[in-house]
């Protein structure tokens, strides 16, 4: 069984990414709330991060009470003639409490700064959703040991500039990005060694109660039989699951390592 020493919120949530059809992805929301719902052990908060046009239809299939929903982006402008762009308030209206922001993908393929980010971050809050904000090295990086400098700039460029109320919304996905999608996976110390990182910078930040307060989640290749390790560590509070969140058998199997 895994012990916690602080009331923070632990979470599994699911970035689909640019997968299932629209029938695809309502009936893996199904399934999952069907598979959750009857969980003995409701405190663990899960989340789905599903395509946009999925938002509404997921939103209306799953209990709110157990499963909640998250955009995968949101765009840096409220409103306005920004073809193909889909506003913080349009994603809150249409179900979802959460919204992934700096993921690697995002910043790789779309260039995605610091400062956009930023702006992305406020316009979230600004509509009452969640931010799960992303931050982590490439494999360049941790070979030059600059993954502590790195993960530490993105956070200052990213949400540390926010007042205190606010942060306290921010929900922290650390993810070596060389562990995503590759089979990688950094060992539990690893993860450990960044999510006790992550939470001292915030408490030099914000203070020791804020950042005992903070979920940070790991996000590289979790999967149903190295969750429960993973979840293991102090300061490791849960996952940000891309592939393994697909099946729902798998996504099940990492939400109960934290009851094992």
């Amino acid at each position: 069984m895994i012990i916690y020493k602080s009331m923070r919120k632990r979470i599994v949530a699911g970035n689909w990414k640019m997968n299932k059809t629209l029938k695809e992805g309502v009936d893996l929301a199904n399934e999952i709330n069907s598979k959750t719902e009857h969980l003995k052990d409701h405190s663990v908060k899960i989340i789905l991060g599903t395509p946009f046009i999925h938002l509404a239809e997921v939103a209306k299939t799953v209990n709110p009470a157990y499963v909640k929903i998250a955009a995968q982006n949101c765009a840096a402008w409220s409103h306005g003639a920004y073809t193909g762009e889909v506003s913080a308030e349009m994603i809150r209206l249409a179900g979802a409490e959460y919204v992934i922001l700096g993921h690697s993908e995002r910043r790789k393929y779309f260039n995605e700064d610091g400062e956009l980010l930023n702006t992305k971050v406020k316009l979230a809050l600004e509509n009452m959703l969640k931010p799960i904000f992303c931050c982590g090295e490439v494999l360049e990086e941790r070979k030059e040991n600059k993954h502590f400098e790195v993960v530490k700039t993105q956070l200052e460029e990213g949400v540390f500039n926010l007042p205190e109320e606010d942060f306290k919304e921010i929900v922290i996905a650390y993810e070596p990005v060389w562990a995503i999608g590759t089979g990688e996976t950094a060992t539990s110390e690893q993860a450990q060694e960044m999510h006790h990182f992550i939470r001292q910078e915030i408490a030099k930040k914000y203070g020791q109660s804020i950042a005992d307060d903070t979920s940070i989640l790991y996000g590289g290749s979790c999967k149903p039989s190295n969750a429960k390790e993973l979840f293991s560590n102090e300061d490791v509070d849960g996952g940000l699951i891309g592939g393994a969140s697909l099946n729902a058998d798998d996504f099940l199997g990492i939400i109960t390592a934290f009851q094992d």
